[in-house]
């Protein structure tokens, strides 16, 4: 059977399915918790990165939770190399780090902040910092990996953060999230601030997405496991849309090759409630997480939808999403 894993902004939540049903159990209440990332080897191994107090790991699928003392306490992004183990964290303000131990101890990949770039890095509701708002480490190469600066850009190493590449050809500068197909080794996908973008040569230069959708405020970014060209973005009309707690003005979108974005309606709410802060696709299911902690599944490329029906603690929020079988 499935299990999520789920930041609500305020902690974790686990929900384990059986049948129809997926119960919720929340750990690290009042925490902050925004982000996390589960290991592909070990299910029952989480971690979660809290907005104020560092990072947390659970080897109990979040029954307990021991402080990895990260030298940084601002965390706004975590990931785990599928390549070769390793656990990164990145805070604000933008610092980026390495654990080779699960988070027992922690080296800074320094270079990051070396980038001709870095003097402009600003976040705009906080312009004096900017910080490492998404990880993604390649799954083919454990020297790979894409950086996105929140706002500052997209950056590239190719021997394990020792020196990088300064904000990539093509990509939004302002960078929501990135991911890595698990198969096609030089496919990864950008959702940013004014839109869209994906890279085939491993992230050494992007193109722009856009065609087709009226939003270009995206931020999540999934795509199908099994297809390249089949790929998932959220979007609204901007930040003060998206984030004001109001009507989101906000779709999910579908774009496959030979196709331009397509909004997927059927089943969800014509005008959705919350932003979708969170989208999944995996083991022939895509997921969408609200703002305001609706969940969504579809089994058809989010031609249908259905919510999953939940048993237990409330989810009151929802910023962050994880699987795994077991």
């Amino acid at each position: 059977m499935g299990r999520l894993y789920a930041a609500t902004g305020d902690g974790i939540v686990r929900l384990e399915q059986a049948g129809e049903v997926w119960t919720v159990e929340l750990s690290l209440g009042g925490s902050g918790a925004q982000c996390l990332a589960v290991d592909p080897v070990n299910p029952d191994t989480v971690f979660a990165g809290l907005r104020e107090r560092g990072v947390r790991r659970s080897v109990d699928c979040g029954q307990s939770w021991i402080d990895c003392k990260l030298p940084e306490p601002g965390v706004f992004s975590l990931a785990i190399s599928a390549a070769d183990g390793g656990v990164y964290a990145g805070t604000e303000p933008s610092r980026l780090f390495r654990s080779d131990d699960q988070g027992e101890s922690w080296r800074e990949l320094e270079a990051l902040l070396e980038l001709p770039s870095r003097p402009h890095w600003s976040f705009p509701p906080r312009p004096w910092t900017s910080h490492v708002r998404w990880i993604a480490p390649s799954p083919h190469d454990a020297d790979l990996l894409l950086v996105g600066i929140e706002l500052g850009g997209l950056m590239r190493s190719t021997d394990g953060g020792q020196s990088w590449q300064d904000h990539r050809p093509g990509a939004q500068p302002d960078v929501h999230s990135l991911a890595w197909h698990p198969q096609a080794t030089e496919r990864a996908y950008e959702a940013g601030g004014g839109g869209a973008a994906f890279s085939t040569d491993a992230g050494e230069s992007w193109q722009a997405a856009d065609e087709g959708r009226d939003r270009h405020y995206t931020w999540s970014v999934t795509v199908d496991p099994d297809d390249p060209d089949c790929w998932y973005v959220s979007a609204s009309t901007g930040p003060f849309a998206a984030h004001g707690r109001r009507d989101p003005q906000a779709r999910i979108y579908r774009r496959r090759e030979g196709e331009s974005w397509k909004p997927l309606t059927g089943g969800l709410p014509e005008s959705l409630p919350a932003m979708p802060y969170a989208l999944l696709a995996t083991n022939g299911r895509l997921f969408a997480g609200l703002a305001n902690g609706e969940l969504w599944q579809s089994r058809d490329q989010g031609d249908s939808w259905t919510p999953l029906q939940l048993r237990g603690d409330p989810l009151d929020g929802l910023v962050a999403l994880g699987y795994t079988t077991h």
